[in-house]
């Protein structure tokens, strides 16, 4: 004890009993936790997807050559390539070989769908400067000249209402990660409280020894901590879990647009801080109302 106020050390720690595995709050928060980082992951995992999708398509156009007769069409398909070499400002152009357009029809057509006389358009893959994509309306307008049937998709556009869902789960993810961080700091404020309600006549003890409200919410905020840890830890092995499990879900679809809404290297780097924000977050919280209630009590 020095000037009328006693330290307590390692042994007076244990006035407080841990119990870490005796009380709900560590499995509160192991819930909190655990819905936390599948909230975060999806906004994450949606923010890739979102970010290939505009490299994807961002600059990009198709031009289709939709004339029946396959004479006309190929003559039409030579005319729309030899306007687009004259147009300033198309990085590239590649026309898709016919067998690769039977591979993109046959889910929809069937195996046998294609054979006959069924005809097949012609595609051409364009990508363009952001100057010519500006303009992309006087570039349809010449390619249509050489090639009355061709026509030409923005595909920025057709995927808009793609990437506007795909904004809409961001901002919903956002605000259930927002959430879960909500009802973990009210339920560390009601562990809390109930803990200070059990241990009150310890506490009266302690004050008597000495001790200071300071003291006294350290012994309340170190306990808490180590719940939050263990139920953080808890939550996030359980939700990378399951997103690895998804993960190879996707991977076995072979889908390029679930494919794109994987986790990078940050991402699971973000994931992994949030335990370690939730205990943060539970040490401030519990430390505040600790003291707050120290100080009702005197």
């Amino acid at each position: 004890m020095k000037g009328g106020v006693r330290k307590f050390g390692a042994a007076d720690r244990r006035l407080l009993p841990e119990g870490r595995l005796s009380g709900p709050m560590p499995w509160v928060i192991a819930i909190m936790m655990f819905l936390t980082v599948l909230a975060a992951a999806a906004g994450l995992g949606l923010g890739t997807a979102a970010s290939s999708l505009d490299e994807d398509t961002g600059t990009r156009a198709t031009v289709q050559i939709v004339e029946p007769n396959p004479d006309r069409r190929e003559s039409q398909a030579q005319a729309a390539l030899a306007a687009l070499e004259k147009q300033t400002g198309v990085e590239s152009v590649r026309r898709l070989p016919e067998s690769e357009m039977e591979d993109l029809l046959e889910p929809w057509l069937g195996p046998g769908g294609l054979e006959g006389d069924l005809p097949i358009p012609v595609m051409i893959e364009i990508d363009l400067s952001p100057e010519a994509y500006a303009r992309l309306d006087s570039l349809r307008a010449a390619i249509t000249e050489a090639a009355p049937s061709a026509r030409v998709d923005d595909n920025a556009q057709w995927l808009a209402p793609l990437a506007a869902l795909i904004g809409s789960l961001r901002l919903l993810a956002a605000g259930l990660v927002l959430l879960m961080i909500g009802a973990t700091a009210a339920t560390v404020v009601l562990a809390a409280r109930a803990s200070l309600d059990t241990h009150r006549g310890t506490i009266e003890v302690l004050h008597l020894m000495g001790a200071t409200d300071v003291q006294v919410a350290r012994l309340f905020q170190r306990r808490i901590a180590l719940d939050a840890l263990f139920g953080g830890i808890v939550g996030l092995v359980a939700a990378a879990a399951i997103l690895l499990l998804i993960g190879n879900r996707v991977g076995a679809l072979g889908s390029d647009l679930l494919g794109s809404a994987h986790l990078p290297i940050l991402s699971w780097a973000v994931l992994v801080a949030l335990p370690i924000f939730g205990v943060l977050l539970a040490m401030v919280v519990a430390r505040a109302t600790i003291l707050r209630a120290l100080g009702r009590m005197l």
